[in-house]
C-alpha cells in the first residue's frame, strides 16, 4: 500500500514538468523560427536550421527534454 502512495505522489510530481517542458520546446521552436526570419548570417542560419529540424522531430516523439536542448543549441548560435 505505501509503495502505491510513493509512486502516486512520484506521478504527481512529474507530470506538471513534462508539461512545462513541452511547453518550452513549442515556445523554443516559435522562437527559433522568428530568428530564421530575421534572416541571420549564413553561418548562424544553418545552426539555427538544424536546431529547429532537430526542435520540431523531438516535438513530434515526445521527447521535449532533447528538444529543450535544441532550442539551446539555437540560443548558443544567437550569443545568448
Amino acid at each position: 500500500m505505501r509503495a502505491v502512495a510513493l509512486s502516486a505522489a512520484v506521478l504527481s510530481l512529474t507530470m506538471p514538468v513534462h508539461a512545462d517542458d513541452k511547453s518550452d520546446c513549442k515556445g523554443g521552436i516559435a522562437m527559433i523560427q522568428a530568428e530564421i526570419a530575421k534572416k541571420p548570417p549564413q553561418a548562424t542560419l544553418r545552426k539555427l536550421e538544424t536546431a529547429l529540424r532537430v526542435a520540431r522531430r523531438e516535438d513530434q516523439e515526445g521527447e521535449y527534454d532533447e528538444c529543450l536542448d535544441a532550442v539551446n543549441d539555437a540560443r548558443k548560435a544567437l550569443g545568448r
